[in-house]
């Protein structure tokens, strides 16, 4: 899930900093710019390791600035393909299930991944799975919205969930320069923003979706067993 990646960069320190030890000053100067910051092909920045080398301080003429040329360690949040983590439900559409883990919540499990046969609720803004039947016969979600409710299992909001990643997903929609067009500047295309980095997760096997659904079957499992005996 958390990773360690080397990036070099050269970074100024404000004389404010002079009478710190550098590497403290570095450090701090270097969490500022990066935390919570998306690295294409990388991933979400969460704080420095350390530093693996620096170089000595230099000042540019006209700011007054110490500019070192540093390499150092940082921590990224990058789960990988097949990796299992826990996640919590953030909300739920048509189109699949939004997740969090709390510093991160552009994570998400579409109608393909979810276990089948599946629907969406609209009254209860959460998608449900209805057990499949022993002939295995596909349902229409429509005709699972006529099912009791009482043999539904609801992936409500705030619920957490075992999820195995499956695909991310790097995304740059900075703008670029403008367009000169006909009588000015040609305004941009308007557009939804898109995540800078998304995590596409499944729940569609046996052990993954609510951990509450298997710790159930647990129980009752153990139940059986002790009947057996």
């Amino acid at each position: 899930m958390f990773q360690l990646s080397i990036i070099k960069d050269t970074v100024p320190l404000h004389p404010a900093t002079f009478g710190q030890a550098p590497e403290a000053a570095l450090k701090h100067a270097l969490n500022k710019k990066y935390a919570n910051r998306v690295l294409h092909n990388v991933g979400l920045c969460v704080a420095v390791f350390d530093l693996v080398s620096a170089g000595s301080g230099r000042v540019r003429y006209g700011d007054g600035l110490l500019y070192y040329k540093v390499a150092f360690r940082m921590v990224v949040f990058r789960p990988f393909v097949g990796e299992v983590v826990i996640a919590r439900v953030r909300s739920a559409d048509e189109e699949g299930v939004r997740l969090t883990m709390g510093f991160f919540d552009d994570m998400y499990v579409p109608l393909a991944y979810l276990p089948q046969p599946s629907a969406f609720d609209p009254s209860e803004r959460a998608h449900f799975w209805l057990p499949s039947s022993d002939d295995d016969t596909e349902t229409a979600p429509a005709d699972l919205l006529d099912s009791p409710k009482d043999a539904r299992m609801y992936i409500d909001a705030g619920e957490v969930l075992r999820v195995r990643v499956e695909s991310d997903m790097f995304c740059d929609d900075e703008p670029g320069p403008p367009r000169a067009g006909e009588g000015g500047v040609a305004p941009p295309p308007v557009r939804e923003r898109r995540a800078p980095y998304s995590v596409v997760c499944s729940i569609s096997e046996q052990g993954l979706g609510p951990v509450a659904w298997w710790k159930a079957a647990q129980v009752e499992g153990g139940e059986d067993e002790m009947m057996e005996e």
